[in-house]
C-alpha cells in the first residue's frame, strides 16, 4: 500500500505536502536490538577519574553550596559557629593545660599556640565527619540519578573551607592581640591547606564508603576522631615527645601539617622531614581511599 498525500493550497506560498503517517511501517518505530547508551561500573582500576569530576564540576559547586546553606539554615548565630568552636576549645585548653598543667608552648603564648593547631584540626575533624555521613545523607539523590558518587564527599569537604576562612580571621585577631607578626612563611599556608584538604578527602571517602555498608561507622567516627586529636600535637608541642617516639608521631599525617602551620605563622623552623612524610602518607591514603571507593561504588544504590 502506498502513502497518501494531501495538498493544501495557499494564496501566496507554494503548496505544502503533508504525509499521512498512519500508513508508515511499524518497523520504523521499533526499539533497537542493542542499547544506545550503557552505564555500568568500569572493570579497570581507576583511582581518580578526574575527567568525570571535571565534567560534573557544576554539580560539585551546587552540592558544596547546598551543604553550606544547610549548615547555617535556621541558626541564630549562623557562621559565628565557625569562630565559637575553636575559640571556646582554646579557652578550655588554655585554662586546664596552659595554666593548671603548665604545658610548654615553645615560646609562643599558649592561647595562640593552641589556636594555631585547633583551627586546622577543627576543619579536618568536621570535614571527615560530614564527609563520612554524606553518602547516607544523600541516599535519595544516589538512587535516582547517575553522577560520580565521589562528588558527594568532595562537596562535604569543600563546604568546610568557608568555616576555615572565617576561623583564620579569629587567628589574625589573636595574633594582633599578642603582638605576634606573621613572617614570609605565611606563603606556605595555601600548600598546607591543600594537603589538609586532600587528607580530609581521603579519610572522608574511605569512611563514607564504609558507612554505606556498616552503619556503625557514624557512631564510631566521632570517637575515633577524638582519640586522633590526642595523638596529634595540638595541646602539646612535638618537642616534649621523646626522640625515640617521634618517628611514630611523624606517621600521623596531620602532625607535619599542624607543625607546618605553626612554623608558617610564627616564623619557626619548618620540619621538612615531617612535612615530607605527611605528604607521602596523605597521597597514599588518597589513592587507596579512591580505589576502595570505586570498588564499592557499584553497590551504593542497592544498599544505601
Amino acid at each position: 500500500m502506498t502513502d497518501t498525500t494531501e495538498v493544501l493550497p495557499h494564496a501566496t506560498t507554494a503548496p505544502v505536502v503533508l504525509e499521512n503517517k498512519s500508513q508508515t511501517s511499524p518497523s520504523a518505530y521499533e526499539l533497537p536490538d542493542e542499547p544506545l547508551v550503557v552505564i555500568q561500573p568500569s572493570n579497570r582500576w581507576v583511582a581518580l577519574n578526574l575527567r568525570d569530576l571535571w565534567t560534573y564540576r557544576d554539580l560539585l559547586y551546587f552540592l558544596t553550596w547546598r551543604d553550606v546553606k544547610v549548615r547555617y539554615k535556621q541558626t541564630a548565630l549562623g557562621a559565628t559557629w565557625a569562630i565559637i568552636q575553636p575559640l571556646f576549645t582554646m579557652l578550655i585548653f588554655w585554662l586546664f593545660f596552659g595554666q593548671l598543667a603548665g604545658m610548654p608552648s615553645d615560646g609562643i603564648p599558649y592561647p595562640l599556640f593552641a589556636l594555631a593547631g585547633l583551627i586546622p584540626w577543627t576543619f579536618f575533624a568536621n570535614s571527615v565527619t560530614n564527609s563520612g555521613n554524606s553518602l547516607v545523607g544523600s541516599a535519595n539523590l544516589i538512587t535516582k540519578v547517575y553522577f560520580p558518587r565521589m562528588i558527594i564527599p568532595f562537596a562535604a569537604v569543600g563546604a568546610g573551607l568557608v568555616d576555615l576562612a572565617i576561623s583564620f580571621g579569629l587567628l589574625a585577631i589573636a595574633m594582633i592581640w599578642f603582638r605576634v607578626m606573621p613572617t614570609i612563611g605565611v606563603l606556605l599556608l595555601p600548600l598546607l591547606v591543600l594537603l589538609l584538604m586532600l587528607l580530609a578527602i581521603g579519610v572522608g571517602m574511605f569512611m563514607s564508603a564504609l558507612n554505606v555498608k556498616y552503619r556503625d561507622i557514624r557512631y564510631a567516627l566521632p570517637f575515633c576522631i577524638q582519640l586522633w586529636m590526642f595523638a596529634t600535637p595540638i595541646i602539646y608541642p612535638l618537642s616534649i615527645v621523646p626522640a625515640k617516639w617521634r618517628w611514630l608521631m611523624a606517621l600521623n599525617p596531620i602532625t607535619g601539617i599542624i607543625d607546618g602551620f605553626r612554623a608558617a605563622l610564627f616564623g619557626r623552623p619548618l620540619d621538612l622531614q615531617a612535612l615530607a612524610i605527611s605528604t607521602v602518607v596523605i597521597l597514599a591514603v588518597l589513592v587507596y581511599s579512591a580505589f576502595h571507593f570505586r570498588r564499592m561504588e557499584k553497590t551504593f544504590a542497592d544498599v544505601v
